[in-house]
């Protein structure tokens, strides 16, 4: 394959547990396509809750706020939860005590992306907020689970670089007329909205990779 590498961008928030999902169901298809499309991930921000206060909030009260009740959250989770099982993730609710704000967490994707790291950082903070119950609104959270995700980010994330950066592409999305997340966009062209099934994924990286030969680029 020396075609140019579809792009295919996903808009989403590290708290948002459908995004984790997608980003599963996405490993999928990629892996089931990967002898005949070659593509290129990048992650875009999405602020779920670009208000939430610096040092986040309690997780009770956010939920009661945004849901009216925790009943009805509860019945979201359990179909999360299940999601996740298929997907061989381990859901854990019950261990996240705050929402955090995750404007530090997105400038730290960006410059993920920059070193060559973005992905395995993604992975790390999802893990980290869904399974762990880290605070991923935390300085030192970040720094460490960067770490463990292979990029040195603490003189970084100490300054404030990447926040303009991160602040125009979440823009960039909001134009798409993105309002929810995952938001999956396919060379340019086509949109994905949602943790789609992996067939939707499929359908659509054909999709792209048939307009790229019909078009004639390379």
């Amino acid at each position: 394959m020396n075609e140019r590498a579809l792009m295919v961008e996903v808009y989403s928030d590290v708290v948002c547990p459908w995004c984790y999902v997608g980003k599963r169901r996405l490993e999928r298809a990629l892996h089931q396509m990967r002898d005949t499309v070659k593509t290129q991930v990048a992650w875009r921000p999405f602020q779920l809750n670009p208000t939430m206060p610096k040092n986040g909030m309690d997780r009770t009260v956010y939920l009661e706020a945004k849901f009216g009740s925790l009943n009805v959250f509860g019945e979201m989770e359990q179909r999360l939860v299940e999601a996740g099982k298929t997907e061989q993730m381990s859901f854990a609710f019950q261990k996240i005590m705050k929402t955090p704000n995750t404007l530090p967490a997105h400038r730290l994707i960006w410059y993920a992306g920059i070193q060559g790291h973005q992905d395995a950082v993604v992975e790390r903070l999802f893990r980290g907020y869904f399974e762990e119950g880290r605070d991923i609104g935390s300085f030192t959270v970040l720094v460490e689970l960067a770490d463990q995700a292979g990029l040195k980010a603490e003189q970084f994330l100490e300054s404030e670089e990447g926040t303009a950066e991160v602040k125009a592409e979440e823009s960039v999305g909001h134009k798409l007329g993105i309002r929810a997340v995952p938001y999956f966009v396919v060379d340019k062209i086509y949109g994905i909205s949602g943790a789609q099934p992996i067939e939707v994924f499929v359908s659509t990286l054909e999709k792209a990779r048939t307009n790229r030969s019909t078009t004639g680029e390379s």
